[in-house]
């Protein structure tokens, strides 16, 4: 059976409508946690989230989380490539992520970042949250 050892949110925006920022091609943070694992060897982390996005119909994005405060293309533990749908309003992309090598820490922190094309817009809302057990 699991033992739970922290869960941390980061929202960014809670609503549609919000940040209402341009994409770029450098990724740029929507959230950031650290979570408390206590130095326990190989925690569990479990790491989701939802980013609004708008943009013209087929408009890429790219979601990625990193273990750290700075984008590193090193540290990448999850990446996702999603596309503006047929409506051209806002849509709702969620992901679900784990990192299983994680390494024994007091905490270990994780960032999430977007980048795409410039027609597609953050359009909220933005969260990002994790959950650390053990086993």
């Amino acid at each position: 059976m699991g033992v739970f050892l922290d869960m941390r949110t980061s929202e960014n925006s809670g609503y549609v409508g919000a940040p209402g920022l341009p994409l770029s091609e450098s990724p740029e943070p929507f959230g950031a946690i650290g979570l408390q694992t206590q130095g326990v060897i190989n925690p569990i982390i479990t790491l989701n989230g939802t980013v609004g996005v708008t943009g013209e119909l087929g408009d890429t994005f790219v979601v990625e989380i990193v273990r750290g405060f700075v984008y590193d293309p090193f540290f990448i533990i999850y990446r996702a490539e999603g596309t503006v749908g047929q409506n051209g309003g806002a849509e709702f992309h969620s992901f679900t992520a784990q990192d299983l090598a994680a390494p024994p820490a007091l905490e270990n922190v994780y960032t999430s970042f977007i980048s795409g094309v410039s027609t597609a817009v953050r359009t909220g809302p933005e969260m990002f949250y994790g959950i650390a057990a053990t086993n």
